[in-house]
């Protein structure tokens, strides 16, 4: 350990200066030295996201090392490369975008280290670059979301139903991924035309600004909103009543993510069906970690359950979502 320590000295004084780590005595006593790169803080579902797994590190006796890319690729394999360099047990990161990721990771796997994906993937010739990715089924979601609608036409009774969505960050996982499912089971229904797709970069503001776009070029026209996470929709939804224009009856509201807040509004009626997005996936990092540690075998891939919540349920009963 005083050889680890030594080698990745300078390194280490720089980056817990930078993000606020915990003393080295403290990492000295840990069971795991876990670098983690979080994308950015953009969502109460990535804030949510980032307090789990500084909570589950404390449980665990994980010494973590947390760094904040801001919504920048760049930013992240800085921090990946600072990881390498201090020699940590593990290395795990949220990529903000699928690609560019090859050869920080061969650095990573040169040296020895581990790679963990969480809630997002990539795109890499090479498996090998991460041993698991945690996190959602992105497609499974997309399906959920337009299930949901495929019942909610057939109760509406309409020949057909106009749509259009709101999609996150540009060729990211989640992006790809929800389009996909949720356009392939759409498909199968000759009631269902997408007038338009929008890229909302996972913002509220975003969601707004897209909103006012599609409302000004679709108006009346617009049957469904289909937003692939609470933050755009919180953003879409008073544009919408601006309008005149009534979310939850007069537009089919549907979003991706289960916040508290989100939550809230559709309990009010104004947002029809949420997949749940759990970002409570600190427990499965810190023991999947250490496993890794511990030489033990690990999955390739590993999804959390995740449920609907629709305005066909009785929600009085659900209980406050942490995020």
């Amino acid at each position: 350990m005083k050889k680890r320590l030594a080698a990745g000295l300078i390194s280490v004084l720089c980056f817990l200066t930078l993000s606020g780590c915990a003393p080295r005595q403290q990492e000295l006593q840990a069971a795991l030295v876990l670098g983690f790169s979080q994308l950015g803080s953009e969502s109460s579902f990535r804030i949510g996201n980032t307090r789990d797994i500084e909570d589950k590190a404390k449980r665990y006796g994980v010494s973590l090392m947390m760094d904040d890319a801001n919504q920048k690729q760049e930013n992240q394999i800085k921090a990946i490369r600072r990881f390498i360099a201090y020699r940590v047990d593990v290395i795990a990161f949220s990529p903000i975008v699928e690609e560019g990721w090859d050869n920080v990771l061969t650095e990573a796997k040169q040296a020895g280290i581990p790679v963990i994906l969480v809630d997002r993937t990539i795109q890499t010739s090479d498996r090998e670059l991460f041993v698991s990715q945690i996190g959602a089924d992105f497609y499974e979601e997309g399906v959920m979301a337009a299930e949901y609608l495929l019942k909610k036409a057939d109760d509406l009774g309409k020949d057909q139903l106009r749509l259009v969505e709101i999609t996150g960050t540009e060729n990211s996982t989640p992006m790809k991924q929800r389009h996909e499912g949720f356009m392939d089971t759409i498909a199968k229904d000759d009631r269902m035309v997408l007038l338009e797709s929008v890229n909302g970069d996972f913002l509220r503001s975003r969601g707004a600004e897209c909103m006012r776009y599609l409302l000004d070029r679709y108006g009346d026209e617009i049957d469904v909103v289909f937003s692939h996470n609470d933050e755009m929709t919180m953003g879409a939804l008073p544009e919408i009543e601006k309008l005149g224009y009534r979310p939850g009856k007069d537009m089919v509201i549907i979003s991706i993510d289960g916040g508290q807040e989100a939550i809230d509004i559709l309990r009010e009626g104004k947002i029809n069906c949420i997949v749940e997005c759990t970002p409570m996936l600190g427990s499965i990092l810190m023991e999947t970690a250490l496993a890794l540690k511990a030489g033990q075998s690990i999955d390739h891939e590993i999804h959390p359950e995740e449920r609907v919540f629709s305005d066909y349920d009785d929600l009085s009963a659900l209980p406050p979502r942490g995020y």
